[in-house]
C-alpha cells in the first residue's frame, strides 16, 4: 500500500512547535469571529451595557482546542494564572475574567446557529483562492465519539395486541396503507432510503440532518461489534491537500451511507474540479455511485459483493472473460462516449482460438450499463488501486482531529452543543492548515529570494 504524504514545507506540527504568541497570532489570524460577534451583539441601546469581551472568549475557545485544554474549568484556571495566555486571547487587563457560567451561555447562543459552518466554508474558499486547495480525488469516511451523557433508560414497550388471524378486509387494507403512506410522509429524509435524498436540495439535507445521541454499532479490525452512545462525524478530505472540505455531525446510528450525498452535494458547491470520489465498501450503494455520476466524476468504492452469486463470462472485477475464462485486459477510456475499453488477454496470442469467431478481439462497455460495477480506470488495475490508496488521507484527518484537535472529548450534553463542539474543532483543524500553509509559503519565497 503506499502512503501519501503532506508534500508541505511547514506542516502542523511545525505550527505548535512555534511559540505560543506566534501559533495563536497565525490561527487567529486566519478566522473572521465578525459574524459571530454580530450574532451576539445588543440589538438596541436599551438595557444594560454588554460587560463580557465576547471577541476574547471566542478566542479562548479557540486557544483551548489549540492547546488541548480538556475543560472550561481548567480554560479558565490557565486564564487566571498565565497573564500572557489572557492577553494572547484579547483579554485586557480590566476586562473581568467570565465565569464558566458565561462560556456556558455563549456556547448556548452560538449553538442556536448555523455560523461555524459558515465560517468553515469561508476559510476554505479562503485557501482555494490562495491556492493551497487542488484536490481532484476526494476521499470520505466516518467516525464515532461519544456522548458527555449516557444512555437513558428505554421504558418497556407493552407488547402488541395479537394479530387477527386471516385477510385484511377492503376498508382494514385502505386505512393500513393510509397509515403507511401518513408515517412515511412525516419521516426525516435520513430515516428513508438512501435513493430518496437524490432530488432532496442539500440545505434540506442538512437541516434535517439527526444529531441527538444514539446507539451506534460498527465492527471492529478483528470483526467484532463494538457499541457506542453518541455521535459520528462524516467527513470530505482533500487526498492531496488534507483539508477538510466538508464535513457533517449525525446521531451514532445513522448508517456512513446516508451521509455520503450530502457531502458530495456540498462538494458540488465549490469551486473545485473533483474527479474522483474514494470510499470504503460501506459506501457500496447505488444512489452514491449515480450523485457521482451526476457530478460527472468517477467512483472509487470497494465493491462489496452481498451474497452475489458469480457472474458468467466476466471475472472478480467485471472485465469480461473468453472462452478459456481469461480476463480481458482494459485499455483505455473513452470520455466521450463515456465507454471503457478492453482487449484481448496475453494468453490469446498462442491460443489455438485466437482466429475463431468465438473470440472477440475488443470489448466496450458503457459505465452507465451498472454505475456499481463500471468506473474510470476499471476496477482491478494498478491506477484503481493506486487511487483507492488515497483514501488514508481521510483516516489520517481523523486521526488528527482525535489526538490533537479533541474531538474525543466532548463536554456538552445535548445534540446542539455537540455540534457545536464538532463544528469549532473542524474549523481550529483548517485554520491551522491555511496558517501552515501560508507560513510555508512565505519562507518557500524567502528562499527563493536568498537563493
Amino acid at each position: 500500500m503506499s502512503i501519501i504524504r503532506q508534500g508541505s514545507l511547514f506542516s502542523i506540527q511545525d505550527l505548535y512547535d512555534l511559540e505560543p504568541t506566534q501559533r495563536f497570532e497565525a490561527i487567529f489570524s486566519t478566522i473572521d469571529i465578525e459574524p459571530l460577534l454580530f450574532s451576539l451583539s445588543k440589538k438596541t441601546n436599551h438595557g444594560a451595557p454588554t460587560e463580557l469581551n465576547y471577541a476574547a472568549m471566542i478566542y479562548a475557545l479557540v486557544a483551548r482546542i489549540v492547546e488541548r485544554i480538556p475543560t472550561v474549568k481548567d480554560l479558565r484556571k490557565r486564564l487566571k494564572d498565565d497573564v500572557l495566555f489572557r492577553l494572547e486571547c484579547g483579554f485586557l487587563f480590566s476586562d473581568a475574567l467570565p465565569s464558566e457560567a458565561s462560556f456556558s451561555r455563549l456556547v448556548q447562543k452560538l449553538s442556536q446557529t448555523a455560523l461555524l459552518e459558515d465560517m468553515q466554508n469561508q476559510i476554505l474558499l479562503q485557501a482555494i483562492q490562495e491556492g493551497f486547495v487542488e484536490d481532484e480525488a476526494v476521499a470520505i469516511d466516518a467516525t464515532h465519539f461519544e456522548s458527555r451523557d449516557q444512555a437513558k433508560t428505554q421504558e418497556k414497550k407493552a407488547k402488541p395486541e395479537p394479530k387477527k388471524r386471516g385477510r385484511r378486509s377492503k376498508a382494514e387494507k385502505e386505512a393500513y396503507e393510509k397509515q403507511k403512506q401518513e408515517e412515511k410522509a412525516e419521516s426525516s429524509v435520513f430515516e428513508k432510503l438512501i435513493a430518496d435524498q437524490l432530488d432532496v436540495p442539500l440545505e434540506t439535507l442538512r437541516s434535517q440532518m439527526l444529531i441527538e445521541p444514539a446507539w451506534g454499532v460498527k465492527k471492529n479490525s478483528e470483526g467484532k461489534n463494538v457499541f457506542w452512545y453518541g455521535f459520528k462525524g462524516h467527513l470530505a478530505v482533500g487526498t492531496k491537500s488534507q483539508y477538510i472540505l466538508q464535513s457533517i455531525m449525525s446521531s451514532g446510528s445513522l448508517n456512513d451511507g446516508k451521509a455520503a450525498i450530502p457531502l458530495l452535494k456540498g462538494l458540488q458547491k465549490l469551486p473545485l474540479s473533483v474527479r474522483y470520489g474514494i470510499m470504503d465498501a460501506g459506501y457500496d450503494s447505488v444512489p452514491i455511485y449515480q450523485q457521482i455520476y451526476r457530478m460527472e466524476a468517477y467512483s472509487i468504492i470497494a465493491y462489496n459483493k452481498r451474497n452475489e452469486g458469480e457472474t458468467i463470462g466476466f471475472d472478480s472485477h467485471f472485465a469480461p472473460t473468453c472462452v478459456r475464462e481469461y480476463s480481458y485486459r482494459y485499455d483505455s477510456y473513452d470520455p466521450k462516449y463515456k465507454t471503457l475499453k478492453f482487449v484481448r488477454p496475453k494468453e490469446c496470442k498462442d491460443c489455438p482460438l485466437a482466429q475463431d469467431s468465438l473470440c472477440q478481439k475488443i470489448y466496450k462497455i458503457r459505465i452507465e450499463t451498472d454505475v456499481r460495477r463500471y468506473t474510470a480506470p476499471a476496477r482491478g488495475t494498478k491506477k484503481w488501486e493506486e487511487l483507492y490508496d488515497q483514501r488514508t488521507a481521510v483516516e489520517r484527518v481523523i486521526a488528527y482531529l482525535k489526538e490533537f484537535f479533541q474531538l474525543n472529548n466532548v463536554r456538552y450534553r445535548t445534540g446542539k452543543k455537540a455540534k457545536f463542539h464538532f463544528d469549532l474543532v473542524t474549523l481550529v483543524y483548517n485554520a491551522s492548515k491555511l496558517a501552515a500553509d501560508r507560513i510555508g509559503k512565505e519562507l518557500k519565497n524567502t528562499q527563493t529570494q536568498a537563493a
